[in-house]
């Protein structure tokens, strides 16, 4: 039989870390970080890493990995997600992938489109260009080109505009066309692994957002501004670099850049960065509700990760050879 796995996925704040530990109490387990921020060191408060004492607990992989002046790719994790799942199993522990990029679990599961690699000339250009008449100027320029990338990217969001028209510029075709003419389904074939897709989704948006601004105050109570100013401070990382373009971190830097005026200035950094994390759980709850045969939990329930225990439990059941 092939190895089984489950994959934990929902938007940030729902709860994943929390029933993942829950799980893995029962559950000989050990988990893998489906997280894009987690897999950078020195970056601990603002990616809501698991603690010392929980990863004492339970072994986890593909945090701390790289330095945040590196880059980290959807390939680079299906290539290690997928080796650490033949390990864990090799020790006859489950493979528990736990977080919510989802652009990974799509390398993961299904393979990625094959695309043109980045070219530092267009970049450089789209750069300057935004800096001049700023992301929403491009993003219109995007909408002419290629509307149905446009209509599911933000105004502001930098990082995927510049790669949507960079991609254009390189392919004379939309990436939306490109995307939809599949995915490099051969890669995950090579590795036939038998998944539980869980998804833990709130009943009620209003109270995930709540969360979201509780963890947010927690971050910056935990020392999330005192963070991104060490990290400011090595001189070797900018604000355009995917590591510093991580919700939470883009909105400090660029208040510190602004001179880290407190009162009403701090309270709108804080807006900002609460404002953007919401923005996210909607494109990670977009994706998972986009996703086949996935167990729903509402993550608000109070009995959420005993909901998630009894699915793994149904699953490993019947996954079981008969005797």
């Amino acid at each position: 039989m092939p190895p089984r796995a489950i994959l934990l996925l929902g938007p940030t704040a729902s709860g994943k870390s929390a029933a993942a530990m829950a799980l893995a109490a029962h559950v000989d387990a050990e988990i893998i970080s489906v997280d894009s921020a987690q897999v950078y060191r020195g970056m601990d408060v603002g990616t809501a890493k698991p603690s010392a004492r929980e990863r004492a607990q339970v072994p986890h992989h593909l945090i701390d990995i790289i330095d945040p002046v590196d880059s980290y790719s959807a390939a680079r994790f299906a290539h290690d997600a997928r080796r650490l799942i033949d390990e864990i199993s090799a020790r006859r522990r489950l493979p528990l992938l736990v977080g919510g990029t989802m652009l990974y679990v799509r390398a993961l599961t299904e393979g990625l489109t094959r695309l043109p690699g980045a070219d530092p000339v267009i970049r450089a250009r789209l750069d300057a260009q935004a800096r001049e008449q700023g992301w929403p100027a491009l993003h219109a320029q995007l909408a002419r080109i290629d509307p149905l990338t446009a209509a599911r990217l933000e105004p502001a969001d930098g990082q995927r505009i510049q790669r949507a028209l960079e991609v254009f510029e390189i392919s004379g075709a939309p990436l939306s066309s490109l995307l939809a003419t599949g995915r490099d389904a051969a890669a995950p074939s090579r590795f036939p692994v038998r998944y539980l897709r869980i998804a833990l989704e709130p009943s009620h948006r209003a109270e995930l957002h709540e969360r979201i601004a509780q963890r947010f105050a927690a971050m910056i109570g935990a020392g999330l501004v005192e963070e991104v100013r060490a990290l400011r401070s090595r001189g070797d990382l900018h604000a355009r670099q995917p590591s510093m373009r991580c919700v939470g971190y883009r909105q400090v830097w660029e208040w510190l850049d602004a001179g880290a005026a407190p009162g009403a200035a701090r309270a709108e950094m804080i807006a900002r960065a609460v404002a953007a994390t919401r923005q996210l759980a909607k494109r990670q709850l977009t994706w998972l509700r986009a996703m086949p045969q996935r167990q729903v939990i509402d993550c608000l329930a109070p009995d959420a990760a005993e909901r998630v225990g009894a699915c793994v439990a149904a699953f490993l059941h019947e996954a079981r050879p008969a005797s």
